[in-house]
């Protein structure tokens, strides 16, 4: 029988590494190997659980993603899918890596991955959206704004404090903003 750490701890113990050693060496500097080793797990468990660096800090939000996705898949409504996406979201890598992007290094890393994951939210939720089909702009346009105000209730909700403050209150308020179309006069 082998001994090592249960299957299920070894992903937040990863995690956990991870973050250590990119406060004390940067994500760039720190490798794959270094976070493994930290974690007490070789090197090629690492890829059971994660397929880059980058995914270490996104896991949480990408599974929320899929649960999103399954979510409109099974006809939910966009509102509705969109404000269980906040359901008990905890502190985790990307909360701490949002607060603490300068000295991780990495403020790049969190754009380049925001952006992607931004623009794919935006391409789960155009589809679903009731003038997907008669008017595809400004369903796009609308898909655009509610993925936006997604991300950034999520950073509002890191930098405020995670766990101090309420996500599913900001996500609502920023949703509502992406209704509404921004702020009065913003455009005049």
């Amino acid at each position: 029988m082998s001994v090592g750490r249960p299957r299920a701890s070894s992903r937040e113990v990863l995690a956990e590494a991870a973050c250590e050693l990119f406060l004390e060496r940067g994500f760039v500097s720190t490798s794959l190997s270094q976070i493994a080793s930290r974690a007490g797990v070789s090197r090629s468990s690492f890829f059971n659980y994660f397929d880059s660096k980058s995914d270490i800090l996104w896991a949480g939000f990408d599974e929320r993603m899929r649960a999103t996705a399954a979510a409109l898949a099974a006809g939910r409504g966009v509102s509705q899918s969109l404000t269980e996406f906040a359901d008990g979201f905890t502190p985790d890598g990307l909360s701490l890596a949002i607060v603490h992007a300068a000295p991780m290094g990495l403020e790049e890393e969190l754009e380049r991955e925001r952006a992607i994951r931004q623009l794919r939210l935006a391409r789960l939720i155009a589809p679903h959206l009731d003038d997907a089909v008669s008017d595809p702009l400004r369903s796009e346009v609308f898909a655009a704004a509610h993925a936006a105000a997604v991300f950034a209730a999520v950073w509002q909700w890191a930098r405020t404090g995670a766990g101090t403050t309420s996500l599913p209150d900001l996500l609502a308020r920023s949703l509502l903003t992406a209704s509404e179309g921004g702020t009065t006069g913003a455009l005049a």
